[in-house]
Formats: C-alpha cells, sequence, structure tokens
C-alpha cells in the first residue's frame, strides 16, 4: 500500500498587533477591537424592529476595524511597489507588475534558507557572500526557488530597535539570485535593503545623494523582474538539519500587496 509521504506546516507569518513593534511608527497598523455587545447598534440597523433583547444574551457579533498599509505584516510585494517599470536589462522596460499579475506558480515552489544572522546591522550583502552561504549549505540554486533571508533582525521582532535590525541585501546580491531564475525571496527584516538608518548615516556623512536613489529592490526592478516578499517572516522556525543545513522544503506565499 502507497502512503503519501508525512508533511509539516510551518506558519511563517506574524501578527498584526497593535503594541508590537513591527513597523516605523507612522505607518504602524491600527486596530480598533469590538466586542459582541459594541456591534448591536450596527445588526440593528441591518435588521430594523430589532432590539437588544432580541439577540442571544445581547450579543451581536465580535469584529476590529484595521487600518494599514499593504507593508504591514507578512506580506508579498510587487515589482510595481519598488519602481513603476522593469526589465530594462531584458530589451526594454515595460510597465511593472502589480500583484494581480504575479504568476502563482512563483508562489508554490521549493525554498533554501541564507542564514545571515552573523552579519553585523546595516551590512550590506554581496553576490559572494550568497556564493560562500550557498557553498556552506550545499545548495546550488534552480529556477523559482524561494530564497529566504535569515538576518538578526528575526530576533528582534517587537523590540525596539526592530526596523534598523539586521543586514540588508546588496544589489549585485540580488542580481546574483535574479539571473539564476530566483524570483520570489523572503526576509525576516522590515526591508530587504539596508536598514534606512545607516543608509541616512552614509547620506549624512558623505552628502552622496545618490546613496538615496540607490535601494536595491528599485534600482533591480528597474533592470529585470524582481519581487520581494518582504518583511516579518519567522523564518527561524524552519526545520533544520546538521551543522546548521536547511532542510528541503517547499513555500507558500499568498499574493497581497
Amino acid at each position: 500500500m502507497n502512503r503519501k509521504p508525512q508533511r509539516s506546516f510551518v506558519d511563517l507569518s506574524v501578527f498584526l498587533e497593535n503594541d508590537v513593534l513591527s513597523d516605523p511608527p507612522p505607518l504602524a497598523p491600527k486596530i480598533t477591537y469590538q466586542k459582541h455587545a459594541d456591534t448591536l447598534p450596527e445588526f440593528m440597523a441591518m435588521l430594523p424592529g430589532t432590539k437588544p433583547e432580541d439577540f442571544p444574551e445581547g450579543e451581536a457579533a465580535a469584529a476590529e476595524w484595521v487600518t494599514l498599509t499593504t507593508h504591514n505584516g507578512t506580506h508579498l510585494d510587487a515589482p510595481y511597489h519598488f519602481h513603476s517599470t522593469m526589465d530594462a536589462k531584458l530589451g526594454g522596460k515595460r510597465p511593472s507588475m502589480t500583484i494581480d499579475e504575479v504568476p502563482l506558480e512563483w508562489c508554490f515552489q521549493p525554498g533554501v534558507t541564507l542564514d545571515f544572522r552573523n552579519l553585523p546591522d546595516g551590512y550590506v550583502a554581496t553576490a559572494a557572500d550568497v556564493e560562500s552561504e550557498l557553498k556552506r549549505i550545499d545548495h546550488e540554486l534552480e529556477p523559482l526557488d524561494i530564497v529566504v533571508v535569515n538576518t538578526r533582525a528575526g530576533s528582534r521582532y517587537g523590540h525596539n530597535d526592530y526596523v534598523s535590525a539586521g543586514c540588508g541585501m546588496g544589489y549585485e546580491a540580488t542580481m546574483f539570485l535574479l539571473e539564476r531564475g530566483v524570483r520570489l525571496t523572503r526576509t525576516d527584516a522590515w526591508r530587504w535593503d539596508a536598514p534606512f538608518a545607516y543608509t541616512a548615516k552614509k547620506l549624512a556623512a558623505t552628502g552622496n545623494k545618490a546613496i538615496s536613489r540607490s535601494c536595491t529592490t528599485s534600482r533591480c526592478c528597474r533592470r529585470t523582474a524582481s519581487r520581494s516578499a518582504a518583511s516579518r517572516t519567522r523564518s527561524t522556525a524552519l526545520p533544520r538539519a546538521g551543522q546548521g543545513r536547511s532542510r528541503s522544503f517547499h513555500d507558500n506565499m499568498e499574493p497581497f500587496q
């Protein structure tokens, strides 16, 4: 009798919460909670003639009002998020993909974890860093592999320094992945690039305003189709085997943004 292989599911998403620092304060989600009795006026308006005592124990339905941006919580950024055009390197720029245009099959592919937790905050990872880590875990990238980048930021989620924690992926590192057919990536940090706090320091120290226009994801998107499952993935929850090496796993990312 043939049996299907055993599978385990690992939830890499994080909650949307009011009191957990997951975004810069101006961009943080805001949630207003309604208890069962709070929604009675709404239900009575939809059901004319009813009174509170007409509902079981005077309760209607609990609900939440949520104010957020599409960059809150665990999410998938479309190329359009990064720049208005893409694919200039492939023979001519065209309008960037919006989230409804990202092929679903890209979201259900084998994944591999790059462990960059040892890299300091603000460090910009290079193509050589990616090659070295792939060699360490003995993995050769294949087209449509989903690359999960594990930085120090994951350990700081919910702390005041979360947004500025972890390394970032540089232009060369990102193009290294794209040129090998990678189309979706994950990170446990707030952004794919180095933390903006470090970019701001470089800008202040050098006066070079080109730094502010060198966002990795924007540059890569302009040159070729890239998309990044941005912040707040619990990549440390992924299974590991021997010597810190990641097991083969399948990743599933729902398109959002």
